[in-house]
């Protein structure tokens, strides 16, 4: 990487590991908090109080994207940030889960991933940015892995509002890195086109993609579902899960890095992207065969660590591929189409699995995964290879 691209990379990883803190720091704890307000009592308001963030993040995405395009990359992440941090403060201060879930809301509307992939592809020259978009995996996973060992732990002492008033504190933190920390954007010419919407939803590798992010998010927001129910009838306590998340989560991200950029180097990208796909499925298959009997700890560690492996393989590559096909006047409405359908998969996800777990149970949940996952294969088996092009200039030469 060029200096500047390494200076993107990393300033850009942080804003969304920031921003994912803030969220995942919540997950853990907030189902169980939440109980703890005037309401709580609902779990149909807990669930969505809950979920309401994804929904906005899905109605969001897009216009903020499209913003981008026309108002500049970083003014509108600094603008998404400081909505997503007044949601954030909303709901540390709220007296009862109606405004708690209004907060959520809030937040999910500061949608600002779409304007910061689309700038740190703006940022990086093709051969690079795989690498680049998987240090944003890579960051996003270990905020993972941080959160839960940190929920359970910080909430004693703070509560849940004592959190939501953290991830604000992050998110102020968060545009600081965008004004003094981001590199500049590229200097664009007035006379380009502006991204169109039409253009992007007619655009067939693009619409594959999209199709891919849903369901991808879809089937691992719905395993998570039945998963933890799995791991405690395995006799792991609930407060234990991250002795098997972290150690699979970091063991994948050595497997990516090893074995992902030596191949997309040498022209293998494709090749890797739809094996990674099929990961996801044996994965889907293994659990529907475990979820018959009584699972052990050992089969749940392993199908987790090759689920990791191919998720993460998924999330480095996908976003890297749309920057790539998308048209360079229409990159923040592509990944803000890309982000939508990554949000809506999410909503989907959770809903779906919820039904599907009450009504036939953890196989009949893998079983809609696993097709689910069938589906992606067959529509991304005719994509063609999406090679980086060769380039020896700047990647911001403003």
């Amino acid at each position: 990487m060029l200096p500047v691209e390494r200076r993107a990379s990393v300033s850009l990883a942080t804003i969304f590991a920031l921003r994912m803190l803030g969220l995942f720091l919540i997950l853990p704890v907030f189902a169980i908090e939440a109980r703890k307000y005037p309401g709580g009592d609902d779990l149909a308001l807990v669930g969505w109080a809950m979920g309401i963030y994804g929904l906005t993040q899905a109605l969001f995405q897009l216009p903020f994207g499209m913003a981008s395009d026309h108002l500049g990359r970083k003014r509108v992440i600094v603008a998404g940030l400081l909505v997503f941090a007044a949601g954030s403060f909303v709901a540390a201060l709220a007296p009862s889960l109606t405004w708690l879930a209004i907060g959520r809301g809030l937040q999910g509307a500061g949608a600002v991933s779409a304007a910061v992939t689309a700038l740190l592809a703006d940022l990086t020259r093709d051969e690079v940015r795989t690498k680049a978009m998987a240090l944003v995996g890579i960051s996003i996973g270990a905020m993972f892995a941080i959160s839960l060992v940190a929920a359970p732990l910080l909430v004693v002492h703070t509560g849940l509002s004592g959190l939501f008033a953290m991830t604000g504190g992050l998110a102020l933190f968060g545009v600081a890195v965008v004004i003094w920390w981001v590199p500049a954007e590229p200097v664009k010419h007035t006379a380009a086109p502006r991204g169109r919407l039409s253009e992007v939803l007619r655009h067939a590798p693009l619409l594959r993609l999209n199709f891919g992010v849903f369901v991808l998010h879809a089937v691992q927001l719905a395993m998570w579902v039945v998963v933890p129910a799995m791991l405690v009838n395995a006799g792991l306590p609930h407060d234990h899960h991250w002795q098997v998340y972290l150690p699979a989560l970091l063991a994948s991200i050595v497997v990516m890095g090893g074995l992902l950029f030596p191949l997309e180097r040498r022209g293998y990208l494709r090749a890797v992207f739809l094996t990674s796909i099929g990961l996801i499925m044996v994965v889907q298959l293994g659990f529907m065969l475990v979820s018959r009997g009584e699972a052990g700890l050992t089969s749940l560690s392993v199908l987790l660590f090759v689920f990791f492996c191919g998720f993460n393989v998924l999330e480095a590559t996908q976003p890297s591929m749309v920057s790539r096909v998308a048209p360079g006047h229409a990159r923040g409405t592509a990944m803000g189409v890309y982000n939508t359908l990554q949000s809506l998969g999410f909503f989907v996800g959770g809903v779906a699995g919820g039904w599907l777990a009450k009504n036939t149970g953890g196989t009949g949940l893998f079983v809609a995964g696993l097709l689910g996952m069938l589906a992606w294969l067959v529509v991304a088996w005719p994509m063609s290879a999406v090679a980086p092009k060769a380039s020896t200039r700047a990647a911001n030469p403003g």
